[in-house]
Parts: structure tokens; C-alpha cells; sequence
């Protein structure tokens, strides 16, 4: 992929789009399907670390980025290519990627900047597109981006597809820290052994999550595919640790990992453990309310 280009980069877009990061308030695998994919039940909470995405007029389709990923690796190309396909529209364009989602971090940052590629160029070519039709799309690229398109906050459940968004209102602040490896999603579910047999009661979680009752909630934080994350990378438990010794009121791995989140009473008390988590990539971060539906 093309690093970005200084004079692209500062000529003026015609949109410009922040996809956020996500994390897993819990994760439930429940079960293999029949098409490989594994049907899960999860809370999905956008948080405020973002990808920026420029959109330029072009003729073809191109997608310039500072991260080095390449081309047919890049969700964010997979989407443009797969709309232009499904509208059989002829427009182009040239998006310039700014990542600042690590990635392979159990974040969902490509999946995110895939779900605001389809939204962004829905309104760019005029196509018309409903939300049903964008999540259709998107999940034929990944089964995190139903979720994108319909968040900042909900349960989604099925492999992805089946999104309720629900309504948090709490302003919550998280430390996240991730470790210095990288853990492929599809690794994690095909090396998962053990599957939910109790499912988190997503009424009693959501109450406790607005009353703020963190001894509550610290017994629902589950995550199925931490055991088989942590087995191979203790580096992920040993953060969960160290952001509970260093206040956080509950700690867990977000998706596949390694990212682990820790919640804090405030900014200023995750800030302060931030400075404590060495040389481990970290940002504190508070919860998103504003909905994909406005763009």
C-alpha cells in the first residue's frame, strides 16, 4: 500500500469520517455453525480512539494509508471494491487512512473503518443504500461491522448480524493497553474449547451498567476466548493485573485480544495508571453516544 502522500493529505476532502474503536464489555461463544462461524452474544460499546478517514474524488479506486497493510488485506479497500460491485456504480475514489487503532488488537479497527467506508461512500456516489443493505455488504467483510453501522452501543448477537442497539448513557472512562503481539481473530475461535453454557443476563447487565455497580458487573465481564489468549499470551493477564493494582475498578480483554481495558472512577485516575504500564502501547479513552445514523 502507498504511504500517504503530503500533498493529498492537506488538499481538502470531500469527507472526512472518524472510525471509533470498539470493546467487548463481555464475549459468549455459543456455538459452531454450520458455515464455519461461530454464533456469539456480546455488548459492544464504541470508545473514543478513532481512524481517520479523508475521501477524495478519483477515477479508480485507491486507498493510500499510513499503516502497512497490504491492499487485499485492507478491509478498508475490500469495502469500496465490494460496494462499487454491488451498485455496479463507476464512480472512484481515493481514501487516505489515518490508523491510530492498533491493529489486531481486538478493537475492531478494520472493521470499523469498513462500516464507515460503506457509509461514507453510500453518500459520496448517491447510492441510496438503506442500513440493511450496508450490513449485508458489511458482512460479507467482517462480522464485527453490522455493529459499526448500527452502534456506539448494543448486543449483537448470531455471528454478527443480529445487532440491538441499546442506549448507554454513562460517561465511562477506560484505560486501554496492549502488549507488543498481534492475535488473528480466526486463531483464537478455532483454538476455543470451552463454550457458554449460561449466557450473561443482558437486562441485569445493562442495570448494573447504569447504576455504575462495578461489583456487579465484575462478575458478567466474560470473555470465552481470553483462556486461550492468556495461555499462549500471559503478557495479556499480567495487563489485567496491573490495571486492577493500579485502580481499575474491572479489567478485561476486548474481543480476540491483546488489547485488555481497565474501567476507571476518571479521566485523571486512568491517566495516572496509563504512566504506569511501561513501555506497553496505551490511551485513555470514555465511551462514544453519538450514533453512526448521523453521518
Amino acid at each position: 500500500m502507498k504511504p500517504p502522500h503530503s500533498a493529498l493529505i492537506n488538499h481538502h476532502p470531500l469527507l472526512h469520517l472518524r472510525a471509533p474503536a470498539k470493546i467487548n464489555w463481555f464475549l459468549s461463544v455459543l456455538n459452531k455453525r454450520d458455515d464455519g462461524y461461530h454464533n456469539i452474544r456480546s455488548l459492544m460499546q464504541c470508545v473514543g480512539l478513532y481512524d481517520d478517514l479523508l475521501f477524495h474524488h478519483d477515477d479508480t479506486v485507491e486507498v493510500i494509508s499510513d499503516a502497512d497493510i497490504p491492499l487485499e488485506d485492507n478491509l478498508v479497500y475490500k469495502a469500496a471494491s465490494l460496494i462499487q460491485r454491488y451498485t455496479s456504480c463507476r464512480k472512484g475514489v481515493k481514501i487516505i487512512l489515518h490508523k491510530n487503532i492498533p491493529v489486531s488488537a481486538g478493537l475492531g479497527g478494520g472493521s470499523s473503518d469498513a462500516a464507515y467506508t460503506l457509509l461514507g461512500l453510500n453518500v459520496l456516489w448517491d447510492l441510496g443504500l438503506s442500513k440493511r443493505e450496508l450490513c449485508a455488504i458489511g458482512l460479507e467483510i467482517g462480522s464485527d461491522i453490522p455493529f459499526f453501522l448500527n452502534g456506539p452501543s448494543a448486543l449483537v448477537e448470531g455471528r454478527g448480524e443480529k445487532v440491538k442497539p441499546l442506549t448507554i448513557h454513562s460517561p465511562i472512562a477506560f484505560l486501554l493497553v496492549k502488549p507488543p503481539v498481534s492475535v488473528s481473530t480466526a486463531w483464537a475461535y478455532k483454538n476455543m474449547k470451552k463454550l457458554t453454557k449460561n449466557p450473561v443476563d443482558i437486562k441485569l447487565f445493562c442495570q448494573a451498567l447504569k447504576k455504575k455497580d462495578f461489583a456487579c458487573l465484575s462478575s458478567m465481564l466474560k470473555n470465552d476466548l481470553e483462556r486461550v489468549v492468556l495461555k499462549k499470551y500471559p503478557a495479556v493477564g499480567k495487563i489485567k493485573e496491573r490495571l486492577l493494582e493500579k485502580g481499575a475498578l474491572i479489567s478485561a480483554m476486548s474481543g480476540s485480544g491483546p488489547a485488555a481495558f481497565g474501567v476507571f472512577e476518571s479521566k485523571e485516575k486512568a491517566i495516572s495508571a496509563a504512566r504506569e504500564m511501561g513501555s506497553h502501547w496505551c490511551r485513555v479513552v470514555t465511551t462514544v453516544t453519538k450514533s453512526a445514523k448521523s453521518i
